[in-house]
């Protein structure tokens, strides 16, 4: 099949990625455009990093981008990969290799020059198309018919592949999630379903990486079904196993529904546990940031707001909590009033409650507490602990106002 992507990549008309392509191609040699930008260029999805592979070896790479004022940084120059760097923009060009050795995420590599070969060695067939400077696209493994299909097929050996690399595992049903199409490839199914214990020996930050991507997708919720019925999404999020996935459909709904945008972390906590020592087990274990295992934490460890609840109590919670984990807590119990709404009226009625306290607790101003220490300290009472539970009561007295009482009214008793 002759195709030419041209006249939709404007990114392949980019001058500097042209330089380098044509000088990459000098002597004999020969550049191409391979993965991600293709695939996604021929899919109309948003192309991100561009990768390039070469037949130049690793330091005349390097020399070739240097000799046209790019700055080159030896990235991971012993295994064939240098990123040259445009105005900012990085490329990442690794020379032709073929696998002499696997062992999991190490792979012993030899440098090579046959496009085949070089095609054979990559995970899925629809991420080995290469594209020449001129937006002529070259398939050596079968993947034109698979994009038609949308469909993510690994190259040649499922098994083989995935022990390869384990990750590859988790990177199929990413794909999945983003791009694909009915079901997923069978072989390949099978394959991690199979292999899906060595998910083990991976780092943890690689399993939580891929996890994200996959839960940032528009719709994760079919890759997350065949996660759980091949075993896979046990094997690496133990805590959703009694929990169940129900909840993300009816979440990816309201989602679309209400406009909201798509969130990782919520999508997350819809399917585990509110449990905070699970949620800090989790944390660990998968090597969150700081910030996610708060939130995780925090949200385990908040109630969830009564719909009924007055604008002022919803304030006071948030003053006395975590914005954050509250609302956290009423998206999902929004999500379940929404999915009980068609069969429960009184469903229907906190959907609308619920909405209205989303929209408080979005939009308003939390007050500040107008006293300090030293505004009692001020007023005669002297540093201690007597002065700390004075201004404890009087904020409690603050809060029971409804965050009325100004300074003054505080103080006038004192």
């Amino acid at each position: 099949m002759n195709l030419n992507i041209t006249d939709r990549a404007p990114w392949l008309a980019e001058p500097d990625l042209q330089r380098l392509l044509a000088a990459l191609c000098e002597s004999g040699e020969e550049a191409r455009v391979v993965g991600g930008a293709v695939r996604n260029t021929l899919l109309n999805e948003p192309v991100g990093d561009i990768d390039i592979a070469s037949t130049t070896l690793p330091h005349d790479t390097k020399a070739r981008a240097e000799s046209c004022g790019f700055k080159v940084v030896p990235t991971g120059i012993d295994h064939g990969t240098v990123t040259v760097i445009a105005k900012g923009v990085p490329y990442e060009v690794t020379t032709l290799r073929a696998d002499v050795e696997t062992h999991g995420r190490q792979a012993t590599v030899a440098f090579g020059r046959d496009w085949q070969v070089d095609a054979e060695r990559r995970d899925f067939t629809v991420n080995a198309l290469y594209a020449r400077a001129n937006g002529d696209v070259i398939d050596h493994v079968g993947g034109l018919a698979d994009i038609e299909k949308r469909e993510f097929r690994f190259i040649g050996d499922a098994e083989q592949r995935i022990n390869e690399d384990y990750l590859r595992i988790l990177r199929f049903f990413r794909f999945f999630a983003w791009y694909g199409s009915g079901r997923p490839d069978a072989s390949g199914l099978k394959a991690c379903a199979k292999l899906k214990v060595h998910l083990q020996s991976l780092s943890a930050e690689r399993v939580w990486s891929e996890l994200k991507k996959l839960l940032s997708a528009p719709d994760p919720s079919r890759a997350l079904l065949w996660m759980r019925q091949s075993g896979v999404l046990t094997q690496i999020l133990p805590e959703s196993e009694k929990w169940g996935i129900d909840t993300i459909h009816g979440l990816i709904l309201a989602e679309r529904d209400l406009d909201w945008k798509p969130d990782a972390l919520l999508r997350l906590e819809a399917m585990v546990p509110p449990d905070a020592a699970r949620m800090t087990a989790l944390g660990k274990r998968l090597r969150l940031s700081n910030a996610d295992k708060s939130r995780l934490e925090k949200w385990a460890l908040s109630d969830t707001p009564k719909p009924e609840l007055s604008d002022i109590g919803l304030m006071k919670l948030i003053y006395g909590g975590c914005r954050q984990a509250l609302t956290d807590r009423m998206k999902l119990a929004l999500v379940a009033a929404r999915m009980n709404a068609e069969t429960d009226t009184q469903a229907m009625v906190r959907s609308a409650q619920l909405m209205r306290l989303l929209d408080v607790a979005a939009h308003a101003e939390v007050p500040v507490f107008p006293l300090s220490g030293a505004d009692l300290m001020k007023c005669g009472l002297e540093k201690g602990p007597a002065l700390g539970q004075k201004l404890k009561a009087l904020e409690t007295q603050w809060l029971a106002s409804g965050f009325t009482l100004s300074k003054a009214q505080l103080l006038q008793d004192l």
